[in-house]
């Protein structure tokens, strides 16, 4: 594979001292580092650390939602890091949820396909230094330009989970970015994209042989996302909506703790990685062989300690 990322900032590791951490993961081969964006560090903050710690990462974020900032805004933060790091910044955007939009954000989650569609295009000439003035299906903006539009315009990937999105990726953007699936999954998923697009995986990833302690830690993962409504319908298009309606119920109700023994070892083993390093390495091989241009480890805590999991999987560990 030509590529392999990993999800940063790491858990536990204070962000002024990811520099030693960056460096440490172009040693190793890593050639990507990526962040998300939900109630830890935001997304670009940890990029614009890595693009001053090194020149060898490609840096990106997976994702940043289209709600929570403005249009502008957006493509401020954006065009700073491809200021920042000519040539190696790329733009993930998403709907994200209804949890961090509206909850956590207090802003209404209303029709994402047309507002990710809509940013999307806005980015498009904003990020090309064009003057914007028009008037989107979702939203407006009147006579904005970058007072310092970036020599590159950086690629935009859309996330992704069902056809919609998926195409819209495809047809609009740069590439898709796909999240809290199988390798198998893939299959089904990267088809909808189409051709010549990058394929961005976040692959969560818990390299320990205690079989026991990896599920116990996938379970609550795979609880807290898999009841958001929009990874709820992904299952559901999958085809995984029967092993997981044990789960959706007993959440419903309120019993947190049937809801994660509801959740079947076949959905866990699946959807979390486990097991020795070289197996774990396979099984990221796996989604590559199944249309994945760009996997991107996301590294569960309860395995091996994160010195030690970032070493052995590495691209090209023995």
């Amino acid at each position: 594979m030509n590529r392999f990322g990993i999800t940063v900032p790491f858990d536990d590791v204070p962000l002024r001292e990811h520099p030693a951490w960056y460096e440490r993961l172009a040693a190793l081969g890593y050639t990507d580092v990526w962040t998300g964006e939900s109630n830890g560090a935001d997304g670009f903050t940890p990029l614009a650390v890595a693009a001053l710690a090194g020149d060898r990462l490609r840096l990106g974020t997976a994702v940043v939602p289209v709600y929570t900032r403005g249009p502008g805004l957006l493509a401020m933060q954006a065009a700073t890091m491809a200021e920042l790091a000519p040539g190696r910044f790329a733009l993930g955007v998403g709907s994200s949820s209804d949890v961090i939009v509206e909850r956590w954000n207090a802003t209404p989650f209303v029709d994402p396909y047309a507002r990710v569609r809509d940013t999307v295009r806005f980015l498009r000439r904003a990020l090309a230094g064009e003057k914007v003035d028009e008037q989107y299906q979702t939203f407006a903006v009147h006579g904005f330009r970058l007072a310092r539009p970036p020599d590159e315009p950086p690629p935009v990937y859309v996330a992704a989970l069902r056809p919609g999105m998926l195409r819209l990726a495809g047809r609009e953007a740069d590439g898709a970015i796909i999240n809290w699936l199988s390798a198998d999954d893939v299959a089904q998923v990267v088809p909808e994209v189409g051709p010549d697009r990058e394929i961005v995986a976040r692959i969560f990833v818990c390299p320990t042989d205690d079989a026991d302690r990896a599920r116990y830690v996938g379970r609550i993962a795979v609880a807290a996302y898999l009841n958001v409504a929009v990874y709820a319908d992904f299952h559901r298009w999958l085809g995984r909506g029967p092993l997981l309606e044990g789960m959706w119920s007993a959440w419903q109700a309120g019993d947190r703790k049937a809801a994660l023994a509801a959740i079947p070892d076949e959905v866990v083993d699946a959807l979390v990685i486990h097991g020795s390093a070289a197996r774990c390495r396979a099984e990221v091989q796996r989604y590559v062989d199944n249309g994945v241009t760009v996997p991107v480890l996301a590294v569960l805590p309860g395995g091996d300690d994160l010195a030690t999991a970032v070493e052995n999987l590495a691209p090209g560990a023995p």
